[in-house]
């Protein structure tokens, strides 16, 4: 029961805290479209089966792509915090903001460049009793 309850304040708190931040349907997980009001997981599942056909160009393109987003539903969308390519729907559209492209993962470094190293620990000695010596 305790641990169901943390489980459920820590998504709370991520979800307040990405209620706050603007989220960009093309870069935005599930979870993170899930965040914002008025998306539900099966709408979650639209806009990520649309965008991985093409991305989202306008909010147009949004509407006309995902079924069963009017302009009134992605004007809320865009209240609670959706943006397309970083802009708001409606007229007061703000300007595309800037966002960093990730940064591939990486490997660290290979500790042994030449190949892999074979280390050899000494063996315990092992009376007659199967006990190890000193």
């Amino acid at each position: 029961m305790l641990r169901r309850t943390g489980v459920t304040l820590v998504v709370l708190l991520m979800s307040l805290c990405q209620a706050w931040a603007a989220v960009d349907i093309n870069h935005a997980t599930e979870l993170d479209l899930d965040s914002i009001k008025g998306i539900g997981p099966s709408t979650a599942r639209k806009i990520i089966t649309q965008r991985q056909l093409k991305r989202f160009d306008s909010w147009q393109d949004f509407i006309q792509r995902v079924p069963g987003i009017g302009e009134k539903k992605a004007q809320r969308m865009s209240e609670s915090g959706l943006t397309v390519n970083g802009q708001r729907f409606g007229n007061g559209a703000s300007p595309p903001v800037a966002i960093a492209p990730r940064k591939p993962a990486t490997l660290p470094p290979d500790p042994f460049p030449g190949g892999s190293m074979l280390v050899e620990w000494p063996r315990q000695r092992t009376g007659a009793d199967g006990r190890a010596q000193k």
